[in-house]
């Protein structure tokens, strides 16, 4: 390849690499927490609330894995998808997600450091459905939440969670 390819073909690279950089670090705006879910027992009913404590092992009063499944979220913007896809009502309480997010694309986030209320946590991975949901969502209600189940976190600072709370990303700069 001719010298003055190279250079242009490694300019282009670096320029690309700097551009979606910047668009992977830019989002619309804050997201919003709508739903607070607690699971008092690992079969128990959920319990809504409008404001829970996060500690480091997940939110006090649920039954939680603490490290990197401490937390899950899900868009609410996905609770439609579902729904049509199950062909059934769905509520957050069914998902047994404990928060649900609006305004905001966690799967662009995986890996970042969110803040809500003064807590902050870090998305480690998507939260893949259980088997449990072909029974509360009926059949196909497995296959209607792979890709919409969720996304898992670990608690970076523990704080207040709030229903309204925004959701930001935390920049390094």
């Amino acid at each position: 390849m001719p010298r003055a390819r190279r250079c242009a073909t490694l300019w282009w690279s670096r320029k690309l690499k700097g551009d979606l950089a910047r668009l992977i670090a830019t989002h619309a705006g804050a997201g919003r927490v709508d739903w607070i879910g607690l699971r008092p027992a690992r079969l128990a009913a959920m319990v809504e609330t409008d404001a829970a404590d996060l500690a480091s092992e997940g939110l006090q009063g649920d039954h939680a894995r603490p490290g990197k499944r401490a937390l899950t979220l899900i868009q609410a913007e996905h609770l439609p998808v579902i729904a049509a896809l199950a062909r059934a009502a769905v509520s957050p309480a069914l998902l047994r997600r404990n928060l649900v997010i609006s305004g905001l694309n966690l799967a662009a986030l995986n890996g970042a450091t969110l803040q809500m209320g003064n807590a902050m946590i870090r998305l480690t991975g998507p939260c893949a459905p259980c088997s449990r949901m072909e029974a509360a969502l009926g059949s196909g209600g497995y296959n209607a939440m792979r890709g919409h189940g969720g996304w898992c976190a670990e608690i970076v600072q523990p704080g207040l969670v709030r229903r309204g709370d925004p959701l930001t990303p935390v920049t390094d700069g």
